[in-house]
């Protein structure tokens, strides 16, 4: 018995994974002062997040990277006590 195969006259349509850029290292203010004590660290913060966001483009999926590598930024300019 011969095997018969059928071809589609449809283009093929696989799906393709979305491509993600390269993680880089987050952007660091070249003359970024440190914060002073009337500055609401939550609120820089989440500022700093959403900057973060949409350097990406918008794209979800990655909040809680954002907010850690913002809470990092932001952090880093308290002087210490």
């Amino acid at each position: 018995m011969k095997s018969v195969r059928i071809r589609s006259t449809k283009p093929d349509r696989r799906i393709q994974a979305p491509q993600q850029q390269p993680k880089s290292p987050p952007a660091q203010e070249p003359h970024a002062l440190p914060l002073s004590p009337s500055d609401d660290p939550h609120i820089l913060i989440a500022k700093r997040a959403y900057e973060l966001y949409s350097e990406r483009g918008y794209r979800h999926g990655s909040a809680l990277d954002d907010w850690l590598d913002a809470e990092r930024e932001i952090l880093s300019r308290i002087p210490p006590a």
